[in-house]
């Protein structure tokens, strides 16, 4: 027991150094596009850290399986080139027992991620496409500049600002377009003022000084209309919203299950695999972590960086083909992680390799 909690140690040790990096890569590379949309005032900033975590939490699923594989790779790469498993077996550690912990390991993430696929990622991802459409539902008023066109509501409402000093100063040539139910505003005005929210957790509202207000008739009935106001108030925020579109990603894995539609079936099959393709990579690391003694421990990281990125093309490509029916339900999404099996089959077992490969365990 005490070596067995020694090489999940070492295996855990690399996978939170791994894990780190990658999660840490992830979100930076989340939040130069999501910042980017908070500095041109598209969205809150608190909704913007909401949105990164949900999107961390979905990548788990895939970050998890890579991070154990790469670390089984260098923790066992490691004890391979000091010569430790030479010492574990003298002492009558078999491979077996080596290749127990490690199944032990990876079934506990394979448990962790079946929980992150099958339910944490439809709730990350419903409440990341709650946010967006919060978020496109209001423009923030203290974040724009002059020269940007601000587009928000999903199109129905663009603001332009000619000239502004600064984010708490007023604007001048101030340009406005509004979709409505059969026509489309448009106010042009000579000054804009910030206003004060209307009430909790309204944004603020947007004060317009010498206007001319055009309205286009978009029906046949409506006619276009012109008219001169010294002062109008809009409110850059939507309260009545849409209803959320249906999404394979954000449904419930009980309501994929009852689905026949290709996306459903896709969708339900990536969430059921990953936790198979867990526990695949990280046995594929056992045989892949295989050096001489004196090798470098980074021997085969190289090998194993370019397996894995074969495995996730074929894994996400199988997806593609099943939702555009390209594949049928069957193989489906399973090709991957049956193709990955078929892998370490061969490394482990194959007549002329496998003998050779056990020596090097002894």
């Amino acid at each position: 027991m005490i070596v067995l909690r020694y090489l999940i140690g070492e295996i855990s040790k690399a996978m939170a150094v791994i894990l780190g990096v990658l999660v840490a890569l992830f979100a930076s590379y989340s939040a130069d596009r999501f910042l980017g949309d908070a500095a041109n005032g598209l969205l809150p900033m608190d909704i913007v850290a909401r949105m990164i975590a949900l999107k961390v939490l979905i990548a788990l699923e895939v970050l998890i399986p890579v991070s154990l594989f790469l670390a089984v790779v260098l923790a066992f790469g490691k004890l391979n080139s000091d010569s430790e498993f030479i010492a574990m077996f003298a002492l009558q550690v078999t491979p077996g027992r080596v290749t127990g912990a490690v199944v032990a390991l990876a079934g506990a993430f394979a448990l962790l991620v079946a929980g992150l696929s099958l339910e944490a990622r439809p709730w990350a991802y419903r409440t990341l496409h709650e946010l967006s459409r919060q978020g496109a539902m209001s423009l923030d008023v203290d974040a724009m500049e002059a020269g940007s066109f601000y587009v928000g509501q999903h199109g129905q409402l663009v603001i332009f600002l000619a000239h502004r000093d600064g984010p708490a100063a007023s604007a001048r040539g101030v340009f406005v377009k509004r979709r409505h139910d059969g026509y489309t505003e448009i106010i042009q005005a000579r000054r804009g003022y910030r206003l004060a929210p209307a009430g909790p957790g309204r944004e603020p509202r947007i004060l317009l000084r010498d206007a001319h207000i055009y309205d286009f008739g978009t029906a046949a009935h409506q006619g276009d209309q012109a008219m001169a106001a010294s002062s109008i108030v809009i409110d850059p925020s939507r309260h009545d919203p849409a209803p959320l579109a249906y999404s394979a990603v954000a449904a419930s894995s009980r309501e994929l299950a009852k689905s026949t539609a290709p996306d459903d079936i896709a969708e339900l099959q990536w969430r059921l695999s990953t936790p198979l393709s867990t526990l695949l990579l990280g046995l594929l690391g056992i045989p892949l972590s295989r050096v001489k003694p004196r090798q470098g421990k980074y021997e085969k990281f190289g090998a194993a960086i370019l397996i894995y990125s074969a495995y996730y093309l074929v894994f996400t490509s199988a997806r593609t083909w099943v939702q555009y029916g390209m594949v049928s339900s069957f193989p489906g999404v399973w090709l991957a992680p049956a193709m990955l099996a078929l892998l370490l089959l061969g490394l482990s077992v194959a007549p002329g390799m496998g003998p050779r490969l056990r020596r090097r365990w002894v």
